[in-house]
């Protein structure tokens, strides 16, 4: 079970650092003309779009760092829970907004960080 959430959380370390740089870098309008699936973006300021991209990034860092540092190791599923809640909000708005495959898709992320927290909270906790 160990091996299987630090895999899993280093993959969404790194999906959550790419995606984060992402809004923290690239414009609002040339993310939206990137397809379909990115439109979203131009319902939220580019503030917003930034704030939840530095979420992402801090998220995706607290995946791992501390558990590699062996510094606070609790901030894992701290960080866990919090990109959860990110995704939470990202499920929301694409039903909102009727894109049933992407809310799918934010749901898996979803489900993949929510275990990476209760893996790290109850599971498999890191012990000092």
């Amino acid at each position: 079970m160990n091996l299987a959430l630090w895999i899993t959380a280093g993959l969404m370390a790194a999906v959550y650092l790419l995606s984060g740089f992402g809004k923290l870098f690239v414009p609002r309008e040339k993310m939206a003309a990137m397809g379909d699936a990115s439109r979203w973006v131009l319902d939220f300021q580019p503030g917003t779009l930034k704030t939840i991209g530095v979420l992402e990034i801090l998220g995706a860092t607290g995946l791992i760092l501390p558990a590699v540092l062996d510094i606070a190791p609790i901030l894992v599923p701290v960080a866990a829970s919090g990109l959860t809640l990110i995704m939470t909000g990202a499920v929301i708005v694409r039903i909102r907004r009727g894109e049933t495959k992407a809310a799918l898709v934010d749901g898996a992320y979803l489900a993949v960080t929510a275990f990476v927290a209760i893996g790290r909270f109850a599971l498999e906790p890191f012990t000092g």
